[in-house]
This record gives structure tokens, sequence and C-alpha cells, in this order.
């Protein structure tokens, strides 16, 4: 099974918001990673076939999508990152809607809402309005109905943004197991999320794919440029203006560690450490700020 993306372009008056993007994505999860204004929600609305490109073509298993039509969608699940549902309804008849519109038969319908609330942990709330839950419990609604259809090709565009850390954890295990034999494109900046459980990430920036590839053979490229070092902690206001801080503890003591990036150590007693998806992500992206934890 394949997506076949094919030098796919959006043009925006003066703008090309996706610029000849040429990616194949094979089964398994894929990262899709980008400081905002990259590209990265234009290219996942073309994937969705809710917006055409300028020029190009996207397959699935050598068919182009927008010929594929409704066969296209029933085996398609999209969160976007805002997601419209009617405020007067509760989470499980917005869930029975859109298994309506997806054309998921009555008799099915009930059990895999059912399923999904529980996997979801949104139980408790199905007959709550959506309007009154927390932003949290919103985004996982918004998860449910993307995987209302039990999808072949699932994207998610910022899927985690308002999930504790727990429901964080249990999202990655589910989408892990999940796309065993499914395509699952998500696009985040909690890129610790992606670390764990992508098989490839693609690295967009102004609207081209810069590198494709696994997170292994990815941070291969700033090996030597990530370093560690405990400095006295008068001496970091110094540092932070000539360095690219991208983590700082206080070790006690008036000590404090940082790790940052650079072509060279630098400071005299400053140890390579080991690169990390978020590392190689604030090398391509040095004025973004990651969300989450950066330990």
């Amino acid at each position: 099974m394949e997506l076949k993306i094919e030098h796919l372009t959006k043009q925006f008056k003066d703008k090309k918001a996706v610029d000849d993007v040429c990616l194949t994505l094979t089964t398994g999860v894929w990262g899709l990673l980008g400081a905002n204004g990259a590209g990265k929600t234009t290219l996942m609305r073309m994937i969705a076939d809710i917006m055409a490109p300028t020029s190009g073509t996207i397959c699935y298993n050598g068919t182009d999508i927008h010929k594929m039509g409704k066969s296209y969608r029933s085996i398609f699940g999209f969160l976007p990152q805002e997601f419209g549902y009617p405020r007067d309804l509760t989470v499980n008849n917005y869930l029975e809607y859109v298994a309506a519109l997806k054309d998921i038969p009555a008799r099915e319908t009930a059990k895999k809402i059912n399923s999904l609330l529980d996997i979801l942990t949104l139980s408790d709330v199905k007959g709550k309005k959506i309007a009154k839950l927390s932003g949290g419990m919103k985004r996982r609604v918004g998860i449910a109905q993307a995987m209302l259809n039990n999808p072949k090709i699932l994207v998610m565009d910022e899927p985690t943004a308002g999930l504790d850390p727990a429901e964080r954890v249990r999202f990655r295990n589910f989408i892990s197991e999940f796309s065993h034999d499914r395509i699952v494109l998500i696009s985040t900046h909690i890129v610790s999320d992606i670390e764990y459980i992508a098989t490839r990430n693609a690295i967009m920036k102004a609207g081209k794919i810069i590198d494709i590839g696994r997170t292994d053979d990815l941070v291969k490229e700033i090996n030597t440029k990530v370093w560690t070092c405990t400095i006295p902690i008068q001496d970091l206001d110094r540092y932070e203006m000539q360095l690219r801080i991208i983590n700082q503890r206080s070790e006690g003591n008036g000590q404090v560690s940082i790790r940052y990036l650079s072509e060279t150590p630098e400071i005299p007693t400053a140890e390579a450490a080991q690169p990390r998806l978020e590392d190689l992500y604030l090398w391509h992206f040095p004025q973004e700020h990651l969300e989450g934890e950066v330990k």
C-alpha cells in the first residue's frame, strides 16, 4: 500500500505554499515536521482531497485520489487543526452524525463509537455537549471522528495538542498499534511524540520537503553538533548570547547544565551529546520553541 505524491505544488497568488513536493508514503507512522508556515497544513489538505493542487498528483495504489471520489473518502480519516462541530450536539450524537456522513452501517455504528470512546477515555462524557468539554477532550473527540471508518490512510494535524502527558502516551501506543497495516501521517510540534513512534519522518521547510528518513538516520546529520556542559550559573547570561542553548537545568551549588547546538564545542569542558529528533528540528528551525517536555 502506498500514497504517492508527485511534483505537488499549491500556488496562492504570489506564494507557493507547497513547492514541487515528491513523497511516497508507505505503511506505518510518518512524522511531518516543519515550522509554522512551512506548508504542512496545505499539503495535508491536498492529501485529504479538500483542496485542489495547482499542479502535480496524489495517487493511492496507482490511482489518482481525485478520480477515486467516494471510494477514497471511505478509506480516509482526517483530523484538522480545528474541526467543526454543532454546539448543541453531544459527543455520542456528533459521532453518530459523522458515522452517517461516512456511510458506516447503522448496525456497526454504536459498536465502533463505544470502542473508540473507551480507547480514548471519553465514555464518561459521551452524553455531554462537545462545547462544554475541555480542550483535551475536544481533541480526543476529533481523533475519534477521524478513526470512525477504520481508515487505511489517517492524516492528523497536531493530534496531541491539549492532551496531558498520560493522554499523549495512550495516544502514541494506540496509533503505533493501529498503524501496522495502515498509513498514518502526523504533523506535530511535540516532536517527542513522533520520535517514539514514527517509522519515517519528512521535514518540510518553505514549501519543500528537505529531508526524508528514519529518525536514527536523520539525526546522524547533527552528530558532533549537540553538546552538553555544566557551567557556573553566573555565566549563563553570557553563554545564552553566544550559544544556541536548547535546554538548561539547575544542578544546585550555583551550577547549571546546558544542552546546546553548535558546529564546534565552544566551551572547553563541553562533551558531545547523543542527538535527538528535537535537536534536529531545532537545528533546521532555530526560531521555533518546542511544546512539551525537553529533558
